[in-house]
Formats: C-alpha cells, structure tokens, sequence
C-alpha cells in the first residue's frame, strides 16, 4: 500500500508515446498496442488515465514530431501533463492531477525507459506512490552505435531492477499487460 493512505485510486501513467520519441522505437507496434489494451481496461474499469507530453529543444511544442501517435487517441476529459525534464512529476502539475484523482498508485508505461520512463518511475516512488511498471509497454531506442547496450537489453535490465525496489511503506513491481489489474486487489506486483 502507498504512503498515500487517502487515495486509494489507480492510474494508468503514459510517459511520452509522441511521433518523434517513438519513431525508431524498440518493437514500437508491439508496445502501441500492449498500451492500448491498457487504455481500454483501465476506461473500462473506471481508473484514470493520465497523459504525459514532453518538451525540449529538440521537441517543439505543437510540431508533428511533438503530437502523440495517432494509434493513441486520448479522450478530452483524461488529465494531460506538459513536461520538460525527465521526471513527469518535475515542474509539472502531475501531482495535483493524481491528487484531485485520488490515486496512490501508478500503472507506468512509455518512452523512453533509459531516460523518461526511469525518471519517473523513481519521481513516483520517492513521493510516495505504488509504481508498478508494465514490462511489455515501454520502450526505447537503439544506442548500441554509441556504445550502449541494445534497446532490448537495457528494457530487459529496467524490469529486473525495477522488480527489486523497496522502500518502507510503498511497492514497486513489474508486470506484463495482460496481468495488470486496476482494481484494488494489488497482488500483481513482483517486487
């Protein structure tokens, strides 16, 4: 359980799936469409689905590569947080998102998962929330070239060490799509 006792509330988190973050993504198709089967299940169950847009130099707002991908379509009345930096809850108004929701734990899925997706899931955790982060619907690029590891092991190494996080009076854990569960049973969590 969080350390967020007065919000019981589950959200689904969706980190950056805009054109230019995610045009040369690690089995993009895969991931759009393992998120969209998050989407629909957490509409379905009545959990809030939080969108997260970033901005930056590189990333100009309102541009074609800023817009998210068109095989996501957010519903108007869902929250939608700009962000700058790699944390979404950064100088954002993602806490009182989550606040006016009442949401103590996070369902996170996106890009990039070396740089967005990791801040995050340590922003959320250290304010307190569950993070649970979904192993099959995040993604990032290939940075081999530049003497990194290939995208599918650095995904692989964020889900075994985001499986092991603990801290008192919080969980985190890892999770495919298809065992995500919104309700308030938590058991899903490896971690």
């Amino acid at each position: 359980m969080s350390t967020l006792h007065e919000r019981p509330n589950t959200a689904l988190l969706i980190v950056d799936v805009q054109n230019d973050v995610v045009a040369h993504a690690h089995h993009r198709t895969e991931v759009l469409e393992n998120i969209n089967l998050l989407i629909d299940k957490a509409r379905a169950h009545g959990a809030p689905v939080v969108w997260v847009q970033h901005h930056s130099d590189e990333l100009v707002e309102d541009s074609t590569g800023w817009q998210y991908v068109p095989e996501l379509q957010r519903d108007p009345a869902e929250a939608l947080v700009h962000k700058q930096y790699g944390d979404s809850f950064e100088a954002t108004t993602l806490e009182q998102e989550l606040t006016q929701r009442g949401v103590g734990r996070l369902i996170v899925v996106g890009a990039q998962t070396d740089a967005c997706i990791r801040s995050t899931l340590h922003g959320a955790f250290t304010r307190g929330y569950d993070t649970l982060l979904v192993s099959d619907a995040h993604t990032t690029d290939d940075y081999s070239e530049f003497g990194l590891p290939p995208a599918d092991k650095v995904i692989a190494h964020t889900n075994m060490y985001w499986g092991f996080q603990a801290a008192p009076g919080r969980t985190a854990g890892v999770v495919s799509t298809a065992d995500v569960n919104f309700q308030s049973d938590r058991s899903e969590a490896s971690g």
